[in-house]
């Protein structure tokens, strides 16, 4: 995969603030056993939002009340301030989504594929095909059968096809599953492209380093329940300390432990110093050092990744996720 380790939020983030998805208190019972407990949720107009949860947690289950396919037991989803259930023919059209594998007709190529969806929509003109196989970088093969495309091709025209309508909001559920890496890449320049065009996207994804780097915020839900909501980068803030490579890290221990903020530092069996500082700072550290002839090689923010946040947030305690 390529080198990019940047959140979309950190260089482009367009969210204004204005809620387009909104959840409120919602539940979805299967007799006695709730699906979805009590869910609130706020995805901003602009944002690539992701929605993480282990399986069973009841990501589907909120997507299918969201997409108007099955009806909520308490509580409601909105959609552009409307409710899904009392204004569906209002606030579906406006929507667009993908469910996993899209269904495409192999045998088709991929602009009749859009062709024949757009005729269900009730006609679609050319001019939209051409742009919709632009957006999803399709415009050389749109004539060749679907049945030669990549997987990674199959899944964005999966996307062309949720873009037919021009929506404002994509839900869009496993959009990398089952794509190599080079499919993953193509999906996620894709999935930028849209946002900066001023879609808002609700992902559903278990490919947790792909959210990392693409989503705005996050909300992780278990068990039905929504266990957080938070930027990606307040959750993988990790816990305020530093690691430091030393060419004599016994010597750094003890001229960090001297500072009056370094009381908790430690060193670790790879030799790593881990030590907290002031303000969160890390001159302080470089300070400290210097002054005792020390010179670090390496000063690093300690930062979990979204995985061992998921993984901490979802676990019984032992590490097996729920």
């Amino acid at each position: 995969m390529v080198a990019d380790t940047q959140p979309y939020a950190a260089t482009s983030a367009k969210a204004t603030g204005e809620v387009v998805l909104r959840t409120r208190d919602l539940v979805k019972r299967y007799g006695t056993r709730p699906a979805v407990n009590g869910l609130n949720l706020a995805v901003q107009r602009g944002e690539i939002f992701g929605f993480l949860g282990p399986n069973g947690a009841g990501k589907t289950t909120t997507i299918r009340m969201a997409l108007g396919l099955i009806t909520p037991t308490a509580g409601s989803v909105e959609i552009l301030g409307q409710d899904v259930v009392t204004h569906r023919a209002q606030v579906l059209p406006r929507v667009g989504a993908l469910i996993e594998q899209p269904a495409l007709h192999l045998y088709l190529s991929g602009r009749d594929n859009l062709r024949a969806v757009g005729a269900i929509l009730g006609g679609v003109s050319e001019a939209r095909l051409d742009a919709v196989l632009s957006q999803v970088g399709l415009k050389g093969r749109d004539h060749d059968r679907v049945r030669t495309y990549s997987l990674g091709m199959k899944q964005r025209l999966g996307v062309g096809v949720a873009l037919l309508n021009d929506p404002d909001v994509l839900i869009l559920d496993e959009p990398a599953n089952g794509l190599d890496p080079a499919g993953i890449v193509e999906m996620r320049d894709l999935l930028r492209q849209l946002a900066a065009q001023g879609k808002t996207i609700f992902i559903s994804s278990h490919v947790l380093g792909e959210v990392q780097q693409i989503c705005t915020r996050v909300a992780i839900i278990n068990l039905g329940r929504l266990v957080t909501e938070s930027t990606v980068a307040g959750l993988t803030r990790g816990h305020g300390e530093f690691v430091v490579r030393v060419e004599n890290p016994a010597a750094a221990l003890t001229a960090i432990q001297h500072q009056p903020w370094g009381a908790s530092a430690r060193l670790e069996a790879d030799g790593t110093l881990h030590t907290t500082a002031p303000q969160s700072q890390g001159r302080y550290i470089a300070h400290a050092l210097a002054e005792a002839g020390l010179y670090p090689d390496q000063l690093n923010y300690q930062e979990e990744s979204l995985e061992e946040v998921f993984l901490r947030l979802t676990s019984n305690g032992t590490g097996e996720v729920r």
